[in-house]
C-alpha cells in the first residue's frame, strides 16, 4: 500500500532552526532582524537551518500543507521568530504551546481532517518521534536541522501527493 501525505509537521527548535545553542524559550527577548539571522537582547543569534527556505518554497510550490508542532514554553517568543524570518505563511496549521506531542497531533487531526496515516514528522527529540510515530504518523528524526535531500528522501519514500499525484520535485 502506498501511504500518500497530505501534511508534513516540523517541530521549531533544533529542526527548523537553532536559538543560539539552545531552546527559543531560553533565548532573550526582544528580538530584532539582522540581516539572514534574529539577534535576542543579550546578543545570543537565532538561525535557521540554511535549508529551510527552499524547503517550505518546495513544498508550498507542490501544494504541500505544512504545519508547525512545538512545546516550547514561550509561543509567543516562537511566533515572534517565524515572523522575523517570514516563514509563518507556509504553515496552515500552528500548534506551538507546551504540552505532549499526541496533544498536537490530536488537534492537527481533528482541525486538518487528516489521518494520521497521511502525515510526516520531523524532529530532533526522540521521545518525540516515538510518541508521534506510534499513532501511525511517518516520522523522521533529525540531526543537526532539516535539510532538503532529507526531506525529499523522506516526502519520496512516502509516495506522492495526493492532492497533485506527483513526485516530489526539487526547486534549485
Amino acid at each position: 500500500m502506498v501511504l500518500f501525505l497530505e501534511l508534513i509537521v516540523f517541530d521549531l527548535d533544533f529542526t527548523l532552526w537553532d536559538a543560539a545553542g539552545t531552546w527559543c524559550d531560553h533565548t532573550s527577548p526582544p528580538f530584532r532582524k539582522k540581516g539572514e539571522v534574529v539577534v535576542d537582547s543579550r546578543g545570543g543569534i537565532i538561525s535557521l537551518y540554511p535549508d529551510v527556505n527552499k524547503i517550505l518554497t518546495m513544498l508550498s510550490g507542490q501544494k504541500i500543507r505544512c504545519a508547525v508542532a512545538s512545546r516550547t514554553g514561550e509561543p509567543e517568543w516562537a511566533s515572534q521568530l517565524m515572523d522575523l524570518f517570514d516563514i509563518t505563511r507556509f504553515f496552515d496549521y500552528r500548534e506551538i504551546y507546551p504540552a505532549s506531542k499526541l496533544v498536537h497531533f490530536n488537534k492537527l487531526k481533528n482541525e486538518s481532517g487528516i489521518g494520521y496515516d497521511r502525515m510526516l514528522f520531523f524532529d530532533d527529540e526522540m521521545r518525540n518521534v516515538d510518541e508521534v510515530g506510534a499513532l501511525g504518523v511517518a516520522v523522521c528524526h533529525v540531526i543537526g536541522g532539516v535539510s532538503l535531500p532529507l526531506v525529499e528522501k523522506k516526502v519520496n519514500e512516502h509516495g506522492v501527493h495526493i492532492k497533485t499525484g506527483k513526485t516530489l520535485k526539487s526547486y534549485n
